[in-house]
C-alpha cells in the first residue's frame, strides 16, 4: 500500500508538493484552484517526499530513503516567495527535516548507508527555522499564522502579517521541532521563542476550569473563540506539554498538561464522548457535535497512563468507523454524520497503535485490519489513494495529503510489525504530532532552558508511568470496558440515553434537532426555557427567547443552548433529513467508476433499506417533465426514468413514471450550472398528501452530474446505473446482471436526519468552493473487453466539462493493460 502512493506521488507529481490521485498529476500551488486554508501547507518545497522521509526508513527502505536525501538536497528550494502555513510547515517540513537526519545520522553510526551524510538535512532545518522566527515577532510571543518564505512577515512583499488571531494548536504545537533544532545545531534561539509562545498559552488559560480556547488575538491574548474541546484547533497544543516533557524533561511541561488534564477530564470527557465546553462556563456544552481529530487523544491518553478512558473512546471511534467505513470529519453525538469527508486522516489508527501496546490485546489488530481494509475497497485508485469527498455514498476527493504517507503507514505498519522486522527500537525516540521522529537522548543535549522563579506544585504531579501488566492483570479487562460500548451506534440500545448526557447537566429537556412545533410537550418546555413560538403567515414558525421568563436559571441556560442549536440549523440553505444517496454507472466502460452524489426523497423506496439497491438501464420520459402520462411507456417499462425539474411536484412527476411501468426515477435539475460541489443537498418533498402509493426510488441530480448522465446515454445509447445509498464495490460491478446480483459494499447506515456538511456551509457563505471534487471514483477493475483507445476517445467526447480528468482515465487504462 505504502509503495502504490509513494511510487505515484514519485512518478506522477514530485517535485510538486501533492498527489492529486484521480487526475494523476502533482497539485502546484497557484496552478490548481485555490483550496484557500489547505493550500497554507503547500510551499513549493517537495512537501510529500520531505514529510515521508522518516516513513521510509522505519519500513526498511533504506536505499529509497538515500535517494530521496539526495533529491531534497538537491532539488527543494525553502526562499520561495511564498506565503505559508507558519503551523503545517513546521510539523510537516521541519519535522520531516528533522526526522530525516535523526533517521541519516542513525543509518550513518550503523556503518551501512548514508556514509557521506555531513548534516545537510539539518542545515536545511536550521535554514527554515530562521525563516519561520520572523514570525515570532508580536508582542505576546504567539506566531502569526502565516509567514512568507522569502520575505518574513510585515511589509508589501509579504503579503501577510495583518492577521490578528491563530489557533491554540497553531501557536503551542511548535516546541517539539524548535527544542530539538536547537538541541541539535546549539541555537537556543528557537526553543526560546517556542517555549515563550507556551507560556503565554498557560499564562491566558480560564484559571476558574483551567481551560484553553480555540482561537486567541497574537497582540492582546483575548479569547476569540471560548469553546474548548481536545480536537481541532487546540488538540495538539495538550499533546505537545505532554510529549515535551517526555522529550526534554522539564517537570514544568508535564505540570502544565496534568493541570489541563485533570480539567479536560472534568468537564469534556463523558466516555466515551469528548464533547466540547464554554471555557468561562465549562458545564456549558458548546456544539452538538464532535470531530475526528480528536481521535488521537485516546493515544495520548495511553502516554499518560489513564487507559480506561482510552479503551472506551476508542471503542466509540471504532463503532462509528465501522458505521461510516471511516471517521468522518465531524459526526453528532449521536453518531450520524455531520461533515461528511474524510482527508485519510491518521489519528484513529495512531490510537489504535498505542492501545494495542499498552495492552497487547489483539482486538486493536482486528481495529487495524479495518482500517486497512477500507482504504483498500473504498479509498485505493490507480493512481494512489483518494481522500473522500462524502463518506456515506463513497465519491471521492482529487486529494492525498502528504500526512497519509508520514502518518498512516507508520503507525500501520508498526501496529502489525513484529520487533524483527523494525530496523531499530522506535522507543528510543517520541512522535511528533506528524509521527516524526525525535530521538529521545535530546535531552541529555548541553542547552536547557533556566527554571522559572515560580515555585513547582508538586500535587499537580503524577510520577508513574503505565505498567500494563499492572494495569491488566485480567487480559478480560479491555473487552469488559468495550462491551458496554458496542450498541453506541444502535439507537434502540438502552445504555445509549445515559452516553448523551452532556457534563454537569443532565440530560437537555429539548434538543434543536429534535424539536416539532406541532408537539405539546415541546411546547412546554420551550415554555420553561423561556422561549416562546411565533406562527408566520408562510407556515414558518420563528422563536424567541427571554431569560427572564424562564423558569430557573439553569432552564434559562437550556433555553440559550436550545437557541444556538436552532441558529445553526436554520442557517442551511436547505436543512438534511436523508443522507445523500449513490446513483453508480455501472455499464461499460464504466463499470462503477462514476459515482454521483445524488438528492433523496422524502417518499418512495427507502435505498438505505434495500440490500442490493434498484438497478437498471435509463431512458428519457416524454414529456420529459413528466407533468402529464407518460407516451413513451413502452420504452420507459421497466427502466429507470429520466425527468426534469419543474411545472409539477416531484410526487406528480414519480406518479407519472411509476403508471409507465419504471423501475426508478431520476430528477435532473433545470437550472444549468448548478452542482453539488456549490450547492447544498436538495431533498424532494412530496405534495403535502399521502404518498403511500408511491413504490419506486426517486434520486434529484444537479444540472451538471444529470448532463453526465445525459452525455453518457448520448454515447452509448444503453446506460446502466444503480441507484443505491452509498457506492458498492467496483469488483462487483463488473459482474453482469445476468450472473448475479451485486452484493452491498456496506450494510445500510444512518438515522434520517443529517447535520450540515462543509459544501453547505461554502453555500452559505460569500466564499463558494473552488476545490474541484471528483465525482468518478476510479477503483483498479478489471479491463473491459472493447478497443481501449476508442473508449477513452469517447469518455474524452463524453467528459467535456472536466476536461482535468481525462489524464487519469487514460492512465487508468493504462495501468489496467
Amino acid at each position: 500500500m505504502f509503495d502504490h502512493a509513494y511510487q505515484n506521488y514519485m512518478d506522477h507529481a514530485y517535485p510538486a508538493d501533492e498527489l492529486m490521485p484521480l487526475t494523476c498529476r502533482g497539485r502546484v500551488r497557484g496552478l490548481e484552484p485555490s483550496r484557500g486554508d489547505v493550500d497554507d501547507a503547500l510551499g513549493k518545497f517537495s512537501l510529500t517526499l520531505i514529510d515521508t522521509l522518516d516513513t521510509l526508513v522505519l519500513l526498511n527502505k533504506t536505499t529509497e530513503f538515500e535517494a530521496a536525501v539526495r533529491r531534497v538536497l538537491s532539488d527543494v528550494r525553502l526562499d520561495n516567495d511564498i506565503v505559508v502555513s507558519v503551523f503545517e510547515t513546521n510539523i510537516r517540513v521541519l519535522g520531516g527535516l528533522l526526522g530525516g537526519h535523526s533517521m541519516a545520522v542513525m543509518l550513518k553510526e550503523g556503518r551501512q548507508h548514508m556514509q557521506w551524510y555531513q548534516d545537510e538535512l539539518l542545515n536545511m532545518a536550521k535554514d527554515l527555522g530562521l525563516r519561520l522566527l520572523p514570525a515570532f515577532n508580536t508582542s505576546s510571543g504567539l506566531p502569526y499564522p502565516r509567514v512568507n518564505l522569502k520575505h518574513g512577515v510585515r511589509g508589501p512583499e509579504t503579503r501577510t502579517g495583518t492577521e490578528t488571531d491563530t489557533c491554540t494548536a497553531c501557536a503551542g504545537t511548535m516546541i517539539l521541532e524548535f527544542a530539538a533544532l536547537s538541541r541539535f545545531t546549539g541555537d537556543p534561539v528557537f526553543e526560546e521563542h517556542a517555549r515563550r509562545a507556551l507560556d503565554f498559552l498557560w499564562e491566558k488559560r480560564q484559571r476558574n476550569s483551567n481551560l484553553v480556547g480555540t482561537t486567541i488575538n497574537i497582540h492582546s491574548g483575548e479569547w476569540v473563540r471560548r469553546d474548548s474541546g481536545v480536537g481541532a484547533g487546540i488538540d495538539s497544543y495538550y499533546e505537545y506539554l505532554l510529549k515535551a516533557y517526555v522529550l526534554l524533561g522539564d517537570d514544568e511541561f508535564l505540570q502544565r498538561f496534568n493541570t489541563h488534564y485533570a480539567s479536560i477530564m472534568k468537564y469534556i470527557s463523558q466516555p466515551p464522548l469528548l464533547l466540547d465546553v464554554h471555557i468561562h462556563k465549562p458545564l456549558l456544552p458548546a456544539r452538538t457535535w464532535m470531530d475526528s481529530l480528536l481521535a488521537f487523544f485516546p493515544g495520548l491518553q495511553v502516554l499518560k497512563g489513564d487507559i480506561r478512558p482510552a479503551i472506551e473512546t476508542h471503542e466509540m471511534l471504532y463503532q462509528v468507523t465501522k458505521k461510516h467505513n471511516f471517521l468522518p470529519e465531524a459526526f453528532t453525538t449521536d453518531f450520524r454524520v455531520h461533515w461528511a469527508q474524510h482527508p485519510l486522516r491518521p489519528e484513529f489508527a495512531e490510537s489504535t497503535y498505542f492501545l494495542y501496546k499498552a495492552t497487547g490485546d489483539p482486538y486493536y489488530l482486528e481495529a487495524g485490519r479495518t482500517i486497512l481494509d477500507n482504504l483498500n475497497r473504498f479509498a485505493r485508485v490507480p493512481c494512489g489513494f483518494a481522500a473522500m469527498k462524502d463518506v456515506r455514498t463513497g465519491s471521492h476527493e482529487d486529494r492525498m495529503d502528504s500526512f497519509f504517507l508520514a502518518e498512516m503507514f507508520k503507525y500501520l505498519f508498526l501496529l502489525f510489525a513484529e520487533t524483527d522486522d523494525l530496523p531499530f527500537d522506535v522507543e528510543d525516540y517520541v512522535f511528533t504530532t506528524e509521527a516524526h521522529l525525535l530521538p529521545l537522548s535530546l535531552s541529555t543535549s548541553p542547552y536547557s532552558s533556566p527554571i522559572t522563579d515560580e515555585e513547582l506544585d508538586d500535587s499537580n504531579f503524577d510520577w508513574t508511568c503505565p505498567n500494563t501488566r499492572l494495569l491488566f492483570p485480567d487480559p478480560a479487562f479491555p473487552r469488559n470496558l468495550r462491551e458496554p460500548i458496542r450498541g453506541v451506534t444502535d439507537p434502540s440500545c438502552p445504555f445509549c440515553s445515559s452516553l448523551k448526557l452532556e457534563p454537569g447537566m443532565g440530560r437537555p429537556p429539548l434538543r434543536a434537532q429534535d424539536f416539532m412545533a406541532n408537539n405539546p410537550e415541546h411546547l412546554e418546555l420551550l415554555r420553561r426555557m423561556g422561549v416562546s413560538l411565533i406562527h408566520l403567515k408562510d407556515g414558518r414558525v420563528q422563536l424567541v427567547q427571554h431569560a427572564t421568563q424562564a423558569v430557573s436559571a439553569v432552564a434559562a441556560e437550556d433555553g440559550v443552548r436550545f437557541m444556538q442549536e436552532m441558529m445553526e440549523l436554520s442557517s442551511q440553505q436547505q436543512k438534511e433529513q436523508l443522507p445523500p444517496r449513490a446513483i453508480q454507472i455501472v455499464s461499460h466502460p464504466f463499470f462503477g467508476r462514476v459515482v454521483l452524489t445524488a438528492g433523496p426523497a422524502q417518499f418512495g423506496t427507502d435505498l438505505s433499506k434495500s440490500a442490493t439497491g434498484v438497478r437498471g438501464f435509463v431512458t428519457v420520459a416524454e414529456p420529459y417533465r413528466g407533468c402529464s402520462e407518460i407516451t413513451n411507456a413502452e420504452y420507459v417499462q421497466g427502466h429507470i426514468a429520466l425527468l426534469q425539474r419543474g411545472q409539477c411536484m416531484f410526487a406528480e412527476k414519480a406518479r407519472h413514471i411509476q403508471k409507465a411501468g419504471a423501475i426508478g426515477g431520476i430528477v435532473i435539475d433545470d437550472n444549468e450550472g448548478s452542482s453539488s460541489d456549490t450547492a447544498p443537498l436538495f431533498q424532494m418533498a412530496g405534495d403535502g398528501r399521502s404518498t403511500d402509493d408511491i413504490t419506486l426510488p426517486l434520486l434529484f441530480l444537479f444540472h451538471k452530474e444529470g448532463n453526465i448522465l445525459l452525455e453518457a446515454l448520448k454515447e452509448y445509447r444503453e446506460v446502466e446505473v444503480l441507484l443505491s445509498d452509498k457506492a458498492r464495490d467496483r469488483a462487483a460491478e463488473e459482474v453482469s446482471p445476468a450472473q448475479e446480483e451485486i452484493s452491498p459494499a456496506t450494510t445500510a447506515e444512518e438515522a434520517p436526519q443529517e447535520e450540515v456538511s462543509p459544501v453547505e456551509q461554502q453555500a452559505d457563505s460569500a466564499q463558494p468552493k473552488e476545490e474541484r471534487d471528483e465525482k468518478r471514483d476510479s477503483e483498479e477493475t478489471k479491463e473491459p473487453r472493447d478497443d481501449t483507445d476508442s473508449n477513452s476517445q469517447s469518455v474524452d467526447e463524453m467528459l467535456a466539462d472536466w476536461r482535468e480528468d481525462l489524464e487519469a482515465f487514460r492512465q487508468m487504462e493504462k495501468d489496467e493493460l
